[in-house]
């Protein structure tokens, strides 16, 4: 009974994706009004779903009962629990932004399963210390977000889903190779046992090591959409629905962090190979960083720009990695300026997609040229959107900028001072592509004097996440200390 309390959050959400689709089947009325009612209570079970998972990691915290579950192949630790929150949170936030997007939709329970079974995928990757466990969890999450990505079926969602589909198929498999060598280097699927093997390791083995890294960073990367394995991440992000691309850009994300964090600091941290991977990973910051931030100098379609600005941030997070390889301190430092980092990053890109829904929506367009004079059309979304913005560029009083702080003074301590110069200059190169669309908002003259008034549903979505990262900006004490608890793990 210990591990199914446990493993509640995530059962939570698996069992509430299963009652809202035997709730739809057996919805008994018809007609417009009963279709309303429906898709308003099909999301209120989602969003109780994801409240329900929340207030039960708060109390596995309140009666302290952390520890491993199902034999050790899941930890529910500090860590865990930090991503427990986020993604549950990030969950709901995707819920409530897409009421509108299923109006008329015949599929609005299958979306709310889909997004609740996903969001249980990326607890089980944060919370999973067994390599089996991280690829059934990896393939739960995957599966889900291939047909949430095809959801709209028309020629664009359709060919993003394929797309994503075969290069998703490819990483797990390139995933499951690294895997394979590190159970037959190691004898076992433990990440700790893994880790024990490691840190006794000779010369003997390091060809192959240095093989089973490459491979999972490999496998892990496409998650992480970070260069070279980014190749999906503008063609996925324009053609998927909107508050998918947004799920996308910070579930998916976040979860891809949170597995390379528990993979290579638990198996690969103690040992000469350390030193290997995070070179690697230093490099593939500063390549992802500058070719994410030049590419979207050139997109005319902000969800374009944004993909390629993930891309971009992606580098940013791997900094925080590429410091774990230095002493003790760095370790902590290093992981848990990542662990806060996509904290911050999750309400700023949240907030900026459901700006772009509600402006895209009303002008029919995802290009920048269209957004011309939207600050006269609708204040607080302009507001909003370029609150957001700014806080990717990293201006204070936003969450971005201590966010970006954090990390670049972990690359400083960790000796890395090359790359936090090339993160700072990179910064400046993003702050351009992001003030044109905040200029082009505020200064250019609108196409019409039309209002643009969001739903009730995304304003509220909206609200939650630009009070967020302003309040981070401010007060970041609270995230701050979560985020050092949950770095802990691995000191």
């Amino acid at each position: 009974m210990d591990s199914v309390n446990r493993f509640g959050p995530e059962l939570i959400l698996l069992a509430m994706a299963g009652i809202i689709v035997l709730a739809d089947l057996a919805w008994p009325l018809a007609g417009a009004g009963a279709e309303k009612l429906r898709r308003g209570a099909l999301a209120a079970l989602a969003l109780t779903g994801a409240a329900a998972s929340i207030l039960w990691s708060a109390l596995l915290i309140a009666f302290d009962e952390q520890g491993t579950a199902f034999r050790g192949t899941i930890s529910v630790d500090e860590f865990a629990l930090f991503f427990n929150f986020l993604f549950a949170g990030i969950a709901a936030i995707v819920v409530l932004s897409s009421i509108d997007l299923l109006r008329g939709s015949r599929f609005a329970a299958e979306y709310h399963a889909l997004v609740l079974a996903s969001a249980a995928g990326m607890m089980l990757l944060a919370a999973a210390v067994d390599l089996i466990a991280i690829f059934v969890a990896l393939e739960l999450t995957g599966i889900s977000l291939y047909i949430l990505v095809a959801f709209l079926k028309d020629g664009r969602s359709s060919e993003a889903g394929l797309k994503y589909l075969l290069l998703g198929a490819i990483s797990s498999a390139v995933t499951l190779y690294g895997m394979a060598y590190l159970f037959g280097i190691a004898g076992s699927t433990s990440l700790e046992e893994i880790g024990r093997v490691v840190s006794e390791a000779d010369g003997d083995t390091r060809s192959a090591l240095v093989l089973a890294a490459v491979f999972l960073a490999a496998g892990f990367g496409f998650k992480m959409a970070i260069v070279p394995f980014q190749m999906w991440v503008p063609d996925v992000y324009e053609g998927a629905p909107t508050p998918v691309t947004a799920y996308l850009s910070v579930g998916s994300k976040a979860a891809g962090f949170a597995v390379v964090m528990r993979v290579f600091l638990v198996a690969l941290g103690d040992g000469f190979i350390s030193s290997d991977w995070a070179n690697v990973f230093a490099v593939l910051a500063a390549v992802s960083m500058s070719v994410g931030n030049v590419v979207a100098l050139a997109q005319g379609n902000i969800k374009r720009m944004l993909g390629y600005s993930s891309i971009a941030q992606a580098g940013t997070f791997l900094i925080g990695l590429a410091a774990v390889a230095a002493a003790d301190p760095q370790l902590l430092l290093g992981t848990s300026s990542v662990v806060f980092f996509l904290g911050t990053y999750a309400f700023t890109n949240l907030g900026a997609f459901i700006a772009i829904i509600a402006i895209s929506n009303k002008i029919g367009s995802d290009e920048i040229a269209d957004y011309a004079g939207v600050a006269r059309r609708s204040p607080l979304l302009a507001l909003g959107l370029t609150l957001c913005l700014l806080s990717l560029t990293g201006i204070p009083p936003t969450a971005g900028f201590i966010a970006k702080v954090y990390v670049f003074n972990a690359a400083v301590q960790a000796n890395l001072v090359w790359l936090a110069i090339v993160g700072v200059l990179n910064s400046v190169v993003a702050a351009y592509y992001y003030l044109r669309v905040i200029l082009n908002m505020y200064a250019a003259e609108p196409a019409s004097e039309e209002r643009i008034q969001p739903g009730y549903y995304l304003g509220l979505a909206m609200a939650i996440s630009v009070v967020g990262l302003l309040f981070i900006g401010i007060f970041p004490g609270p995230l701050l200390e979560a985020s050092e608890a949950a770095a802990g793990v691995f000191a």
